[in-house]
């Protein structure tokens, strides 16, 4: 029987599911739940019924209450609005967890993209030695970071996988129990999560989904497409930013980065534990059953009584695993051997370290530390190779100079909190290699890094800790359009050093180079970020071949595409051969954790496909990516205009206090869902550089506007149409896979939008004209990329995950039209000469809790 269309299969699983299990609310028993269930149904009729009549949120509110519930006083009133947004909250977690529950209904788990199809197409194209080959080599990173743009508390994220579980078995008991478990959890914290908190939280997916969708698909490779005895690339590395990445974080201490470290290498200990005791109760043969036993003996006391076992190592688990390996298929008929292979392949995945602990902090921070060092008055008695005038040195000097210092400088003896922590750092990361391993620990990121100075810098901080020859991995972060312009010069000059090139020697001569897409696009928007993300990787991909070097890209992506998000899978896939490509490196954080791995079947799901891209591009199509002349052209110009009304956009007076008074910006910092300040800088006035990716992006999503994902796109593509050049664009959009995906994730940006919900603002007398400058630009975008692709509307080759947006967007229209109501009632209230005080209270806590459940239904909203 022919499979029903992806759309078919998202409404009959995921929306006839939700209307029934929906529908349990009304049977929970919490006071005010039938008041709550009953009206809210009726405000969301009357939010979309007076959206179309153009009426703004305040009027809605209002007239809902003069029609609905006339009886109520001003404080029931606030009270019903709470509750809506509670119960709202809470729809928006069910209708996760059906999606969770439906996710290998929905997307077809053998299709395209999924590693049977990968290996039934390279048979069918005769490949299948390229393909073997290519997976010897090819390595994804996934790296998790505790960016805050995760809504869910760590309880209510395991409710999730809990309902999901039970909605997958159509468990109506378990179902409703859990209902009212959500119903008294609550969604909110009280307090700042701590770093080593965040960690915790993330841990969780390393130890619950990743642990096991990583060794299924290893397991796969090795048993269908690569001979398990010639396999030894590990394919998947996982790396962790929470207790590493300092950058704007205060609170990251060393001692926090230890603990982190600790609590990581106890996690897979831990997994070890859980997997050798069921392996235990299998193998009961003698010879084996003994060493099985010592190995789970070993590892307990690995993690409760180290001290106990000082000689227990991850060679030691390997050899022992390996002869158990060897003894069942030599002497006891292969039995259970799947279960021991499953086993030795975790540990070549995750050894001790699980995943590997990155350091990352700012240049500027890194030079203030190091004129610190300079400047300290027994300097000379610590370090090998400084002159006496170093500080008077130009900066090309001081580069001849820095990769020649040596020495052991004890951090105790600087007063400078930033200096003694930073030298403590470089020691941390020596101290986590002897517990956890070298890939414990062993990449530190240099973040806005601009010059070659600001790599050697921290090449020799690490020199001058008793440490000549580091097990580090050192990555330059490039994040502004500037600072991807000159990545090339700074990286030569890099390659050329003759200390550095032994160091990368040492380091298999492979140099690992970040980029960053979020603060890429919020320098210099979308298209601009994007193509000078794609010329930079082609120009480093060309300058490393040149010094014999194999160059890693590292994407810094968010979860929406105006932070690199969108579909991945496309993204690299659409990579051409002029850029290196055995290598793909990504962050994700927040609700892309859990909303593309946050379950075995989805994580599976999206390994395998990050997998599939890069064969995709490099064995299938190699070369079939590349753009011609005239259509890098035609790029070209589009990304220069959209980057120069961007930049004009940026530079109107209008844009920061439309985001610091018309939008929910000053309240990010007031969700408490990251450790990390909400904003650079210690200035009471918002500066634009002060202003943090997330939080920057967040809001505009929270106004429905997403300006980042496409303002200048509209602009840009209107010149080719003044010009009667449309035609060039239109075909750089049929023989690019790139433009494609950019096209086709901006207008995810668009569909997103909802311009409804603040056309009131248009009437503003001091931000009527900008409100309308976004507007326009808007329309003129839609219409264009409507043109450009031929669609008739916008994300027709995606219906199921239109149909996803549109659900989430139906559900959380009246929590947004309760936050724009209560913006509009604090602004109204901040005008009057003597304000009442506990309103503007409740205005401020009511525009904060509304935040939480419209970020949790974007799923990639910040």
């Amino acid at each position: 029987m022919a499979r029903k269309p992806k759309i078919d299969r998202f409404s009959e699983k995921i929306l006839s599911r939700f209307q029934i299990y929906n529908s349990l609310f009304l049977t929970l028993p919490f006071e005010n739940i039938k008041k709550t269930s009953l009206l809210l149904p009726l405000f969301a009729d009357h939010c979309q019924n007076q959206f179309e009549l153009k009426k703004n949120p305040n009027e809605i509110v209002v007239t809902f209450f003069e029609r609905f519930a006339p009886e109520l006083n001003l404080d029931e009133q606030q009270d019903l609005l709470f509750n809506f947004i509670q119960y709202i909250e809470r729809q928006v977690v069910l209708f996760d967890a059906i999606e969770d529950a439906g996710f290998s209904y929905v997307n077809n788990m053998h299709g395209r993209g999924t590693l049977r199809n990968i290996k039934e197409e390279a048979q069918k194209k005769r490949l299948s030695n390229s393909l073997i080959d290519y997976i010897k080599r090819f390595k994804v990173r996934i790296v998790l970071t505790a960016h805050p743009t995760q809504f869910y508390p760590d309880n209510v994220l395991v409710i999730i996988n809990e309902l999901s579980n039970a909605i997958a078995h159509d468990d109506l008991d378990r179902i409703q129990k859990l209902l009212v478990q959500l119903g008294k959890t609550p969604f909110y914290k009280k307090e700042k999560p701590t770093p080593f908190d965040e960690a915790i939280s993330l841990i969780w997916f390393l130890e619950n989904v990743f642990y096991h969708s990583a060794s299924t698909i290893y397991n796969y490779i090795a048993d269908h497409i690569v001979d398990s005895a010639e396999f030894n690339n590990t394919i998947f590395d996982f790396g962790f930013w929470p207790g590493g990445d300092r950058d704007g974080n205060p609170f990251v201490t060393p001692e926090i980065t230890l603990k982190t470290a600790k609590r990581l290498r106890f996690s897979i200990l831990r997994n070890y534990y859980r997997d050798l005791r069921r392996l235990k109760r299998k193998i009961t043969f003698p010879g084996v059953e003994e060493r099985i036993e010592t190995l789970e003996n070993n590892v307990f006391n690995s993690l409760f009584y180290p001290e106990r076992n000082n000689n227990f190592s991850l060679d030691h688990l390997r050899s022992e695993m390996k002869y158990i390996l060897d003894s069942i298929s030599n002497d006891h008929n292969g039995l259970y051997i799947e279960e021991v292979r499953d086993m030795i392949h975790k540990i070549e995945l995750f050894g001790f370290h699980f995943a590997s602990l990155d350091i990352r902090q700012d240049s500027r921070v890194h030079h203030s530390v190091f004129n610190e060092i300079v400047s300290h008055s027994e300097i000379q008695k610590y370090l090998n190779g400084l002159p006496l005038n170093y500080k008077d040195l130009s900066e090309e000097e001081r580069c001849n100079v820095l990769p020649n210092l040596i020495g052991d400088l004890p951090p105790e003896i600087f007063s400078d909190k930033i200096t003694h922590q930073t030298l403590d750092s470089v020691r941390a990361m020596q101290a986590i290699q002897k517990t956890n391993g070298e890939r414990g620990c062993n990449r530190y990121i240099i973040s806005n890094c601009q010059t070659l100075e600001n790599i050697l810098e921290l090449f020799a901080l690490c020199r001058i800790s008793a440490w000549e020859r580091p097990n580090v991995d050192f990555i330059p972060l490039f994040e502004t359009i500037t600072d991807l312009k000159t990545a090339g010069k700074v990286m030569e000059g890099l390659f050329s050093n003759t200390i550095y090139k032994k160091h990368l020697e040492r380091r298999g001569m492979k140099q690992t180079v970040m980029l960053g897409f979020s603060d890429g696009t919020k320098d210099g928007g979308y298209f601009m970020a994007n193509w000078s993300i794609y010329k930079a990787k082609e120009d480093l991909s060309e300058l490393a071949s040149k010094f014999g070097i194999r160059v890693a890209f590292f994407d810094g992506r968010g979860g929406p595409p105006a932070r690199g998000g969108g579909n991945t899978h496309e993204f690299y896939a659409s990579m051409g051969d002029t850029i290196q490509n055995d290598d793909i490196q990504l962050t994700i954080q927040g609700q892309t954790i859990s909303s593309n791995f946050g379950t075995l079947d989805s994580s599976q799901f999206n390994l395998e496909q990050l997998l599939s891209s890069g064969i995709e591009s490099q064995v299938f199509n190699p070369g079939k990516n590349n753009l011609s002349d005239f259509d890098r052209s035609t790029l070209e110009e589009i990304a220069n205009i959209s980057y120069e009304t961007y930049q004009d956009f940026k530079a109107h007076p209008m844009f920061i206090p439309y985001l610091e008074r018309m939008s929910t910006l000053p309240y990010y910092a007031k969700t408490n869902i990251g450790s990390r300040p909400s904003k650079r800088g210690k200035s009471s006035k918002l500066k634009f550089e002060d202003l943090r990716a997330i939080p920057f992006v967040g809001s505009w999503s929270q106004l429905k506007q997403n300006v980042p994902g496409f303002f200048g796109v509209g602009t840009a593509l209107n010149k080719f149409l003044i010009d009667d050049k449309l035609e060039d664009v239109k075909q750089l959009f049929q023989n690019s896979r790139f433009f494609r995906t950019l096209v086709y994730n901006s207008m995810m940006s668009l569909t997103k939008s909802f311009f409804q919900l603040t056309a009131y603002m248009k009437d503003d007398k001091e931000f009527g004209m900008f409100w309308e400058l976004i507007f326009n630009e808007y329309l003129l975008t839609n219409k264009l990329l409507l043109k450009v692709s031929d669609f008739k509307s916008l994300m027709e080759n995606e219906a199921a995950g239109k149909a996803s947006i549109k659900a989430r967007e139906e559900i959380v229209q009246p929590l947004l039209t309760i936050q724009q109501f209560s913006l509009m009632e604090l602004q109204k209230l901040k005008k009057l000469k003597n304000p009442d005080q506990k309103q503007i209270e409740v205005m401020e806590t009511m525009i904060t809790r509304s935040l939480f459940g419209n970020i949790n239904a974007s799923r990639n909203s910040a």
